[in-house]
């Protein structure tokens, strides 16, 4: 790693400030204009942010955080029932175990008529409504189907509707590093009963 170990601890403590309060929506201008603030010429990682960003959510919101992650990951679970036909993970922060104030739901199932999901849902959800979303990724653009809605405790939630054929497919996520596995219906239930708080972080 490039830098004074403890100036990118700062650097990253600063980035997750500004991504906690709101200053900065995303990992890169907030790694940034930390680096600028402290005048390094080195960032920290994604993950040393992310770390860093736990640790501020867990100063601010307390024990009512882990209370909340239980909610959400509940009200998960009730949601993926209603798709066990269609491969449903959870992914996200509910899924890390890392969530903060604004976290939401966020859900991943494998169908190739996302406008059925979206009638098994639209009962369940509140203000539900959806939309299709396209990014580009190694060059080639890639569409999937995005369902907003809130459950009837206020969670937000979004359902990421993918193509049939990419169910199993392996991801990496870009804030941790890691595979994006994230918990299908059982391993949430196992999850639930055993450590309901439990992270899914890497070490």
């Amino acid at each position: 790693m490039d830098g004074n170990p403890d100036l990118r601890s700062r650097i990253a403590r600063e980035a997750a400030v500004l991504l906690y309060f709101g200053a900065e929506k995303e990992y890169k201008p907030a790694k940034n204009k930390a680096a600028r603030a402290l005048r390094a010429n080195f960032i920290p990682t994604n993950l040393e942010v992310a770390v860093e960003l736990d640790k501020i959510a867990d100063e601010n919101e307390g024990t009512a955080r882990m209370d909340r992650l239980i909610q959400m990951r509940k009200e998960a679970l009730r949601i993926m029932k209603l798709l066990k036909a269609h491969c449903p993970v959870l992914i996200g922060s509910v899924w890390r175990g890392t969530i903060r104030k604004g976290s939401d739901i966020d859900i991943a199932v494998y169908h190739d008529a996302p406008d059925e999901v979206l009638s098994l849902v639209k009962k369940s959800l509140k203000a539900a409504n959806a939309e299709w979303v396209t990014v580009t990724k190694k060059g080639e653009p890639q569409a999937s189907f995005h369902i907003h809605g809130n459950t009837t405790v206020d969670e937000k939630v979004e359902i990421v509707v993918r193509s049939a054929g990419e169910a199993g497919q392996k991801r990496k996520c870009e804030i941790f590093g890691d595979e994006l596995k994230g918990l299908t219906i059982r391993e949430l239930e196992e999850v639930l009963a055993e450590n309901p708080v439990q992270k899914f972080i890497p070490q």
